[in-house]
């Protein structure tokens, strides 16, 4: 069983950055595709960024390209969420996610996940 604790959201102005960690217990996440994903008030969970178990591969959803890095220290078992030039369209809940993975593939789709953090608010004033 892989518990994740998300953490780092709080609230920012526009513009600003914030970092998201996400450190799996038990199990190293190593062997784990990584994802976050995110879900405003009244709107579906959606796919914000997703890395594969080596690192080499990464993925964002094209309302954040450009702005989010995700990363992987898996010396640490953390990864992250960089959030750069924050708009107020990207206040949510976000969650990061983990995808027993035997290949390099990584993971855009909700419900490929195995296990999911807690969530950690995000709200971006404009």
């Amino acid at each position: 069983q892989v518990q994740l604790l998300d953490s780092g959201g709080g609230l920012v102005q526009a513009g600003d950055s914030l970092r998201l960690s996400c450190a799996p217990s038990g199990r190293t996440s190593n062997n784990y595709a990584m994802g976050w994903f995110r879900q405003a008030p009244g709107k579906e969970r959606e796919f914000v960024a997703a890395i594969n178990r080596g690192g080499s591969r990464t993925n964002y959803a094209d309302s954040v390209k450009g702005r989010f890095t995700i990363s992987r220290d898996n010396a640490k078992n953390t990864v992250y969420l960089q959030m750069n030039s924050l708009k107020p369209e990207d206040t949510a809940v976000y969650f990061c996610a983990a995808k027993l993975a035997y290949t390099g593939a990584l993971y855009t789709v909700s419900s490929q996940y195995d296990y999911w953090g807690q969530g950690t608010q995000v709200t971006v004033s404009s």
